[in-house]
């Protein structure tokens, strides 16, 4: 049954139609425990939320479904917006950006042109970008922009999947550029042609890409949820004796935050993902798909 409906919400992700649809209803059926609003105000008030209780932020302006250079720029636009609030607030916090929605998918010009632009507004203000991993189709490309980016800019970091068989091979080839990078399991439908299908074969990937990742000298965002995780993740950063500026973990918004209060005492640096933004659909389904047990949650609030 949870086979059934983590494929029935990744469909809906991707399903225009039904994100139209949804949106009637605004985030009131349960989508705000995992978005913080609609607008940059709302974000910022969530962000400060965070900062009183220890924890810094990351902050993404929700987008899909980029189709012309003008949604693009207005993507892009959105992001100056969010790092000028950023700036202006003096939260703690940075941006992640998916690099479909500055146009990677009308053309690689576009985005780079669109990135180069948020990059430079980032820079000035001291702040950091994230460029967040999607699909495996995007997947080459986004780490050949960050290669080209890391020539000139130092302000930029990338998201490694462990469910992808290929990201050892990304995280070794990226070594010299001793790279900030988020590690996390994957939250799309791929093909087991590029994707392991087994939760343990992508767990035991997930330590290895940590363990080789903080090996190899570079900044380790490690993202995940799972208790059994983070004390591995624990045990190997003391094992190999690694400074505090060498890692963070993170989590998302609405999720295990019993968890990251608890790191936050432990005295780890705790980064909690923060998604906002009208576009807020697809990002739902995507958190269900992951755990199709908080449908339970939707339910209730729909009958509210």
């Amino acid at each position: 049954m949870e086979a059934l409906l983590r494929t029935l919400f990744q469909s809906f992700a991707k399903s225009q139609s039904v994100g139209r649809m949804a949106r009637r209803y605004g985030l009131r059926f349960g989508a705000s425990r995992f978005v913080a609003g609609e607008t940059i105000d709302g974000a910022i008030e969530a962000v400060r939320a965070l900062n009183a209780t220890g924890r810094v932020a990351t902050l993404d302006h929700l987008g899909e479904f980029v189709s012309t250079e003008a949604e693009a720029e207005l993507s892009m636009r959105m992001c100056l917006k969010t790092l000028d609030a950023i700036n202006e607030a003096g939260v703690e916090a940075n941006l992640s950006l998916k690099l479909t929605s500055l146009g990677l998918g009308i053309s690689d010009e576009l985005c780079m042109r669109n990135l180069t632009t948020i990059l430079n507004r980032a820079r000035l203000y001291g702040l950091f970008v994230r460029i967040d991993m999607e699909d495996f189709t995007y997947c080459e490309k986004t780490i050949s922009i960050y290669k080209q980016l890391r020539e000139q800019i130092d302000n930029v970091g990338i998201v490694i999947q462990a469910y992808l068989y290929r990201s050892i091979d990304d995280i070794e080839n990226l070594k010299a550029l001793k790279p900030n990078l988020r590690l996390v399991k994957g939250a799309y439908k791929e093909s087991p042609k590029v994707a392991y299908p087994s939760k343990s074969d992508v767990d035991e990937n997930f330590k290895r890409l940590i363990s080789t990742h903080l090996m190899n000298g570079g900044y380790a965002a490690i993202a995940t949820h799972d208790s059994q995780m983070i004390n591995h993740a624990k045990k190997l950063i003391q094992d190999l004796s690694i400074p505090p500026d060498r890692y963070e973990f993170q989590m998302l918004y609405g999720i295990r935050e019993d968890l990251q209060l608890a790191l936050v005492r432990e005295g780890y640096k705790v980064r909690v993902y923060v998604p906002f933004g009208s576009d807020w659909f697809g990002y739902f389904m995507r958190r269900l798909a992951e755990r199709p047990a908080n449908v339970w949650f939707v339910l209730k609030n729909l009958f509210k």
